[in-house]
């Protein structure tokens, strides 16, 4: 049976002890609701739930990864994420961030899994190595999958953190030694959300834990299982050098002048027509820049299998797209000839005003000396 739920402070009681105003408090509420992309209310909704909602008790467990998922999110822009959503989230276990280990690290975990069964979120970082029974990974003296099978039992929800839990990442490149497996492979019949990113962006993250806290279901998610609201479109089309790409205006290589220009990256590498993520619209420390705009082409860190799919550095082939979009190659004569029509289009027309106004004249003339014989 669940602990009566008066014995968790809500998250407002907690940020009042924490010394936060209501003032920062209400500045959190909008900047979660902006980025979830609700309407007016949205703020309302979420300022009123985390007023009165206890803490929700939560697994983090780290698996095959580097932890950057927890770096990512711990450096958010807002402090309230790191201090509230993470540390004051009630975050019962987390081998990285919790000051308890060995049993009674474990102990706290088992507790956790006991007295909240079916209420507890279950965030996982890394992937899972399945090959040789699961040798690559264990903690606790047990293996990652059982770690695993045993917290997802009782969650209320799965959140996959990051490229690793949610497709595998540079540990699922081939030829994948340790046979690594995302989360959605391994946990069936529970919900499951997919955060995919070489970190995510840690708004995004909290924009997601958010969502499950204010209206207790999940976000929207595509077909693939990502938030829709920070998924739903192409880094290609936020991007601000979209308009070099559209104009045929590429950079060659990494020191030639068109680097210098800030002109599209496609033909170096950059990933960014065929990848879904909002890197170019929230960005990164406190919303200073993102891969792209300091000069480095998107990888496609939030894609499936983006360490196998071709070389960082070279162009991709070809990418899903029409009219325009359908062979960069062809975008640059496209432009020159869109241009060069353009110019012709001009003269012709210039030219046929010029005419006009010698036609008009030529008239007049022809009235003036009418006028001056009469």
């Amino acid at each position: 049976m669940a602990a009566p739920e008066n014995k968790r402070p809500t998250y407002y009681e907690e940020l009042r002890q924490r010394g936060y105003s209501r003032r920062d408090f209400m500045k959190f509420c909008t900047m979660m609701a902006a980025y979830l992309g609700l309407e007016a209310t949205g703020t309302a909704q979420i300022a009123n739930t985390l007023l009165k909602t206890p803490r929700i008790p939560v697994i983090w467990l780290h698996f095959q990864e580097c932890t950057c998922c927890s770096e990512s999110f711990i450096r958010s822009s807002h402090p309230i994420v790191a201090d509230i959503l993470l540390d004051k989230l009630s975050l019962d276990y987390t081998e990285t961030l919790m000051a308890a280990s060995g049993h009674a690290a474990e102990a706290a975990k088992e507790k956790t899994m006991k007295d909240y069964y079916g209420e507890y979120v279950l965030c996982v970082e890394g992937s899972v190595p399945v090959d040789n029974d699961g040798v690559y990974c264990c903690i606790g003296g047990k293996s990652a999958i059982q770690v695993l099978e045993e917290a997802a039992a009782g969650a209320k929800a799965i959140i996959a953190w990051g490229s690793c839990a949610c497709n595998g990442c540079v540990q699922a490149a081939y030829p994948n030694p340790t046979g690594a497996t995302p989360i959605h492979k391994l946990v069936k019949g529970k919900p499951i959300i997919k955060v995919p990113g070489c970190p995510p962006i840690g708004e995004v993250m909290a924009g997601v834990l958010v969502h499950i806290i204010t209206f207790g279901r999940l976000p929207e998610l595509d077909k693939v299982g990502r938030p829709k609201a920070f998924y739903s479109k192409r880094v290609h089309d936020s991007c601000y050098r979209r308009p070099y790409y559209d104009a045929g205006l590429f950079v060659e290589s990494f020191d030639d002048e068109n680097a210098k220009k800030g002109y599209c990256l496609y033909k170096v590498g950059c990933k960014g027509p065929m990848t879904y993520n909002s890197c170019g619209i929230i960005k990164w420390n406190d919303g200073v820049s993102y891969p792209i705009q300091s000069g480095h082409g998107c990888i496609g860190c939030s894609e499936a299998n983006f360490w196998d799919n071709g070389p960082l550095y070279r162009q991709m082939a070809s990418f899903p797209g029409f009219g325009i979009e359908s062979n960069a190659d062809k975008v640059g004569m496209v432009a020159a000839g869109v241009t060069a029509a353009g110019i012709a289009v001009h003269a012709i027309a210039t030219n046929v005003r010029k005419k006009k106004l010698v036609d008009d004249l030529v008239a007049e003339g022809k009235e003036s000396e009418k006028e001056l014989k009469s």
